[in-house]
């Protein structure tokens, strides 16, 4: 089909493409971040409940190093606050993204006015993406 479209309805058909492939990145990204936020805050929690003067130890690649309970406690909010950042930035991008595909198809169905009808410029959206 894209042999059939105007040079320039498939740059923006191409480009359609690689803004899928980014919203599909940066989702990916948001959710293992917000996997790792749940899990950091899970600890901090935890962290909580044990007491002050408990032989405590910290993960750094393969070993395992004592550490006291303000070090780990300070560690853990510190992640915390860096990844509920990293996950505010994910979701402005992955906004812009969506709102650029959307202007982009929007362009795109404008400039292929009813030709081909249905199927065209949905394809990259998928079959109810806007």
């Amino acid at each position: 089909m894209q042999g059939n479209l105007p040079p320039e309805a498939q740059d923006k058909l191409e480009t359609l493409q690689d803004l899928q492939e980014t919203a599909q990145e940066v989702s990916e990204q948001k959710q293992q971040t917000e996997s790792t936020l749940t899990e950091t805050r899970a600890a901090l929690d935890a962290l909580e409940e044990v007491d002050d003067d408990a032989t405590m130890y910290r993960e750094v690649g393969e070993l395992l190093i004592e550490t006291d309970y303000a070090s780990a406690s300070d560690e853990l909010e510190e992640k915390v606050e860096s990844l509920e950042v990293r996950a505010e930035q994910l979701d402005k991008q992955e906004t812009k993204v969506q709102e650029k595909f959307e202007s982009l198809q929007d362009e795109l169905q404008q400039m292929l006015g009813g030709a081909g009808g249905a199927g065209g410029p949905a394809g990259p959206g998928g079959a109810g993406g806007a």
